[in-house]
């Protein structure tokens, strides 16, 4: 996937600033795609010189005007053209894995505090899941209930945070047997 799927996909669910745009990938795009504002920023410009996006000047009190963006047709129409061709399974690249591995070859309790370190991160990124779950998902929503017909595209941004979740947890998991197995193997030296 290119950054230009993701920022497509952000703007067809609300059009916005480039600044608006980068907040919305810190907060919930970054769940599984990172950008720094200025990769957006200069993807944004090359989009609307290919004329994927639309650009309009949005007056503001007190401010200078505002550049909000939307999908224009060229851009859906590559999006569409994105969402039906196949994709390849991710392959993992995860170099602690290695580190882990090559331990073997030195003292394996020397990487305790970096699987610590690691396991730090993956606990504060499951508990800002967690957080934007409870905030945005607030109950499931049932076919036919009072609150209305389910949302296509609210439920799919739910999945794939329930899927950012599991990824969190399973590695929680992991990181705790590794750090069982370089204690149980630090011990024996």
């Amino acid at each position: 996937m290119a950054l230009e799927h993701a920022i497509l996909v952000s703007l067809l669910e609300k059009p916005g600033s480039g600044y608006e745009l980068a907040r919305r990938f810190e907060r919930s795009i970054g769940y599984f795609w990172t950008a720094t504002h200025q990769q957006i920023y200069r993807v944004l410009r090359r989009m609307e010189s290919d004329g994927w996006v639309d650009v309009r000047d949005v007056p503001q009190q007190g401010r200078p005007d505002k550049k909000e963006y939307s999908v224009a047709t060229l851009g859906r129409a590559a999006l569409s053209d994105w969402l039906h061709e196949p994709i390849e399974p991710e392959s993992v690249r995860h170099d602690l894995a290695v580190k882990i591995r090559g331990a073997a070859f030195d003292d394996p309790a020397e990487l305790i505090s970096e699987v610590e370190r690691h396991r730090q991160a993956h606990t504060e990124r499951l508990a800002r899941y967690l957080t934007g779950e409870a905030r945005d998902f607030t109950g499931p929503q049932v076919p036919g209930s009072a609150a209305g017909p389910p949302d296509a595209g609210r439920e799919l941004q739910h999945v794939v945070l329930r899927g950012g979740i599991a990824y969190e947890r399973m590695m929680l998991a992991w990181l705790d047997d590794v750090l069982a197995t370089l204690h149980r193997l630090g011990s024996a030296h």
